[in-house]
């Protein structure tokens, strides 16, 4: 790569050039990095003699308005739309004159993408950076319509949809792009937009979608080789060995069939006559017939499965299609004896190990796993090469590639290290199956530095990312890339150590007198284990407090912590052990005043889901610092019950903050402390969760001066640093208060009356008014006189209570129990 002759700016404003689906969704993402985003797309047909702006830009206005409905968001929150001007190429495409990076992303046709060039070269900047989205045209193609001064900052930036929520991004430069543009481009990603960069090769379908298609195709093959239904394919290709949940089908539906089918063809066409072990697996007969009649999946309704109204608990009923008949029929549920074998069976490395190596002679889903996972390794290690033919120049980036572009837990190159790469070559080899060379350079290595038991990766402390990875072509291993200011708890865990830990959770030296809480339960549910080890951590005699100077609660998990162990209570509750639940929740009170009078600093740093006492856990730590998708809500009114660890407190004390410049009313109570307490009073009794940490500010489950972390691989580190600042700047720890002035009996009575009328009109069912209106008395302060002063363990004992009365109702033990069989909120 080329370095640029003209000096780059920072990135401040961006213009994306297409307002289709990816297109407008790119603008979104932008937009939620705060930057101004200009969106230009064609004036529709017809439209061209018309004089209205807003019909002449009516794709782009369109697009726009269709993002502010989206499910799921591709805002953080709405306001983020303000920052996109909409417009068309004929009367708009001089706004892209001061814009910084050009995205184009118009259709897949080379020849509506060299005459859009021509019109950006009339208006571009000669140091703004130009890139492309295509998912399978050369880019190499693409530039010929380029002049050579305008080649140096032009290359492929290949999002996945959706941008806002998948973190790949490829970057595909040529020898001649600048690398200070690909420096620019990608760390301004990699910060601002949350992504993991990956640079492929300019070759058919780049990386991520290479594999992905050849990966589905396979699974398609297969299917119809052992004659497999496409639901016992989706359980095959789901969860049971990290990848979706949704199955190669479901997920087929999601993308779009119409999709699929391009890509595939894409790679077809791009790329005839490769040959090797399978790579030019072809999609099957019956996809025509699909797009022939419109089976495009959830965008029109029906594909692989088709929807057909809802069963009694609410969720999808569906019928599946007999790939060989191509009629539907009722969904089975598939069963497999070596599935049901190890599904209780963590990590994915340990369940793969007894799948892959199971007798396949017994059960069809061994014979199912052996090629189509064999030939993944095989082709994956294929697609790495010193030679421009092949898109990627290390294992690593291939593993990034797919965790990051299809939501695998492992990449192909960390699944057959789960596999056993010796053991599964050798049954390979037995079988008469064609092992890729880059194996064999592997195993030639291990042979001769006598090593039984080789892997494509290895742990190593003293490296930054805490791995090594096997690169062929030296024969060596070497340092997995790190992107400075990203780590792990695993991290931080091999090169410093585990300080304490017991089932439940871990507390870990981060180094520079910090240490992290990890969570480590199923699904991060906050039991004794968990409560116990916080509050020892945390009390002010502690040997950890004397130690850390400052210390930080999060983890490497999909989420944060679903919130209390609900079975364990249900259990409790049934057998009538009162005093028991009463204990526990005297215990999680404890752990909460522990976080937020701990004499360190305590940064808790929450993602994915943060429900429930996660939340109340937030609420009450010195500074929170959250990844961009975190999902919080105090939820526990969805199962009969209000936050009882201190959850409804935080948020009285939060009504008040808000009242402190008192504006008072006719009678003297402060106007702000009653629509403060009215709006949190409706996020708890409503069970709201934000969709994204900005929204959760707007909830009043963030300050406003809580830094948001985009990119998760970053967020332990920002913990850490902002614990540390915390801690250098002198930190006191607040003091429990006894001068609570309560909003009182006034506004309990009117939040009392809203409760009311909404049972009235048949909006809420008898218990959701009894939860809501223990939600409002907690929240008031009891029935007390305005103002009337409390102190924190008062608020605490009511919270308790009134979780306690609401435990012994039956219609929160159903609640609780229907959650927990079914994921999902009762309304009884």
């Amino acid at each position: 790569m080329a370095s640029s002759p003209a000096p780059l700016r920072m990135i401040r404003k961006v213009a994306v050039l297409g307002a289709g689906t990816m297109g407008s969704r790119i603008a979104a993402h932008v937009a939620n990095a705060g930057l101004p985003v200009v969106l230009l797309d064609i004036v529709p047909p017809g439209a061209e003699s018309s004089t209205a702006k807003a019909e002449r830009s009516r794709f782009a206005l369109t697009a726009l308005d269709a993002l502010k409905k989206a499910r799921p968001a591709a805002f953080y929150i709405p306001a983020a739309a303000r920052l996109i001007s909409a417009g068309n190429f004929d009367d708009d495409m001089g706004q892209i004159t001061d814009c910084d990076w050009i995205i184009e992303a118009v259709a897949e046709d080379l020849a509506i993408k060299h005459a859009l060039y021509t019109r950006v070269l009339q208006h571009r900047r000669a140091n703004s950076i130009l890139t492309t989205n295509t998912s399978g045209l050369p880019i190499s193609s693409l530039a010929e319509a380029l002049p050579d001064e305008a080649k140096h900052l032009f290359f492929g930036t290949h999002f996945f949809n959706p941008p806002r929520y998948m973190r790949l991004l490829e970057i595909i430069p040529l020898p001649q792009t600048s690398a200070d543009a690909i420096t620019l481009i990608s760390q301004f990603c990699e910060v601002r937009l949350g992504k993991s960069i990956v640079q492929s090769r300019d070759t058919p379908n780049f990386i991520a979608n290479r594999i992905g298609t050849f990966s589905i195709g396979n699974a398609v093959r297969l299917m119809q080789q052992q004659d497999l239904s496409i639901e016992e394919v989706d359980a095959l290709t789901g969860s049971a060995i990290g990848w979706p949940r949704t199955g190669t089908f479901r997920l087929g539906d999601m993308v779009g069939i119409d999709v699929l089918v391009h890509v595939a063809r894409n790679f077809e066409t791009k790329a005839p006559g490769i040959g090797d072990e399978r790579t030019d697996v072809k999609l099957p007969a019956f996809l025509d017939t699909m797009l022939e009649r419109k089976w495009l999946g959830d965008k029109n309704g029906q594909g692989f499965y088709k929807k057909e109204g809802k069963d009694a608990e609410g969720r999808d009923l569906r019928q599946v299609l007999d790939w060989r008949t191509l009629e539907y029929r009722p969904v089975e549920r598939p069963r497999f004896t070596s599935l049901d074998m190890v599904k209780n069976i963590e990590p994915v490395s340990a369940r793969l190990v007894q799948l892959l190596h199971g007798d396949g002679k017994q059960d069809k889903a061994a014979r199912f796993y052996w090629p189509l996972l064999t030939e993944l390794f095989t082709y994956a290690a294929n697609r790495v090469s010193e030679k421009e033919n092949e898109p990627a120049a290390s294992i690593v980036e291939v593993d990034i590639a797919m965790r990051t572009g299809y939501n695998w837990e492992l990449g192909p190159f960390e699944l057959f290290d789960a596999a056993g790469v010796r053991a599964t070559t050798e049954k390979m080899r037995a079988a008469g199956a064609p092992i890729a060379h880059n194996v064999e350079r592997l195993l030639a290595w291990a042979d001769k530095n006598r090593e039984d038991d080789p892997h494509w990766y290895k742990d190593d402390a003293a490296v930054p990312s805490g791995r090594l990875y096997f690169d062929p072509f030296t024969q060596s291993y070497r340092p997995v890339p790190a992107p400075e200011g990203t780590a792990s708890i695993a991290t931080f865990k091999k090169s410093h150590g585990v300080v304490s830990n017991n089932a439940g959770a871990s507390v870990v030296d981060l180094g520079d007198g910090v240490a992290a809480i990890e969570l480590h339960s199923k699904m991060n549910t906050l039991g004794g284990d968990i409560v116990s080890l916080i509050t020892q951590t945390l009390q002010p005699a502690s040997e950890h407090v004397a130690r850390f100077g400052a210390f930080i609660i999060t983890g490497d998990a999909t989420n944060f912590s679903v919130g209390a162990n609900l079975m364990q209570l249900l259990l409790t509750i049934q057998d009538e052990e009162w005093d028991e639940v009463d204990l526990a929740v005297r215990a999680f009170q404890s752990m909460t005043q522990a976080i937020k009078f701990c004499p360190r600093p305590v940064v808790v740093a929450p993602y994915g889901m943060c429900l429930g006492g996660g939340v109340e856990m937030s609420l009450h730590a010195s500074a929170r610092q959250p990844h961009a998708e975190s999902y919080m809500g105090l939820v526990e009114a969805g199962v009969g019950l209000i936050p009882g660890g201190g959850g409804c407190k935080e948020m009285l004390l939060r009504s008040i903050e808000a009242g402190t410049s008192i504006r008072p009313d006719a009678r003297g109570e402060s106007v702000e402390i009653f629509e403060a307490t009215k709006k949190n009073f409706e996020t708890i009794a409503k069970a709201t969760v934000s969709t994204s940490a900005a929204e959760a500010r707007s909830l009043n489950f963030l300050r406003p001066d809580d830094e948001i972390t985009i990119n998760r691989d970053r967020l332990v580190i920002d913990a850490k640093l902002r614990a540390r600042a915390l801690a250098d700047t002198g930190y006191a720890a607040p003091v429990p208060r006894t001068d609570i002035p309560v909003p009182g009996e006034s506004v309990l009575a009117t939040l009392k009356l809203a409760v009311w009328t909404m049972r009235e009109g048949q909006f809420i069912s008898d218990h959701d008014l009894k939860v809501a209106n223990y939600v409002a008395y907690v929240l008031a302060g009891g029935n007390l006189n305005p103002g009337t002063l409390v102190s924190e363990q008062y608020l605490l004992d009511l919270e308790r209570e009134a979780f306690l009365s609401l435990c012994g109702e039956k219609k929160t033990q159903e609640r609780i129990a229907f959650t927990l069989k079914t994921g999902k909120p009762l309304r009884n």
